[in-house]
């Protein structure tokens, strides 16, 4: 088995709409889901062999908050990714033989994390979890799949099951949806 992580980045800054897309930064939402689910990234237990990142500086932002202890691999494809661009990023990045990873985290944005997940699992295996991220996987969301598979080169349709999802709203309800 493989365990594969999903993490949307933070709540992106919209005040300056001069901006292009890739420059935009956290607002203060944003910086304080980040800490949160680093946070509980780190308690939920999971090592990481390798974290891929979406370069866009939100990302970069919500990995700095998140996770500051990480090294993460910037992969320019994972940029506003499509499920096929993010199952080809993972194949290319997940290593061979001893140095196969056994557990990779995806920072990256929506609505590619969300077809992810969509995809990956098998209606089987669906559970509430699942109808939960369903509905929205908003901004830094974070979801835990277990792929049905001996390495990362197997990795297709329906091969997984949601394990664990987790928003900020889940964790302080401060950080619910605005009115």
């Amino acid at each position: 088995m493989k365990i594969l992580g999903l993490l949307r980045h933070a709540k992106s800054d919209w005040d300056d709409m001069n901006q292009r897309d890739f420059d935009r930064g956290l607002n203060a939402r944003g910086k304080k889901g980040a800490q949160l689910i680093g946070d509980h990234i780190r308690n939920h237990g999971v090592k990481w062999d390798r974290v891929i990142a979406s370069p866009a500086v939100r990302v970069k932002l919500t990995l700095e908050g998140a996770l500051p202890e990480i090294t993460p691999v910037y992969d320019q494809k994972l940029y506003l990714a499509s499920y096929d661009t993010i199952i080809e990023t993972i194949e290319a990045h997940a290593g061979s033989g001893d140095d196969e990873a056994e557990a990779i985290l995806i920072v990256g944005h929506n609505p590619g994390l969300q077809d992810t997940l969509l995809e990956l699992v098998s209606p089987s295996k669906e559970n509430d979890l699942f109808r939960e991220a369903v509905v929205k996987f908003p901004t830094a969301a974070f979801a835990v799949l277990e792929c049905e598979i001996e390495h990362w080169s197997q990795i297709k349709r329906y091969c997984a099951k949601l394990a664990h999802f987790a928003r900020p709203r889940d964790l302080d309800p401060q950080l619910g949806p605005e009115s």
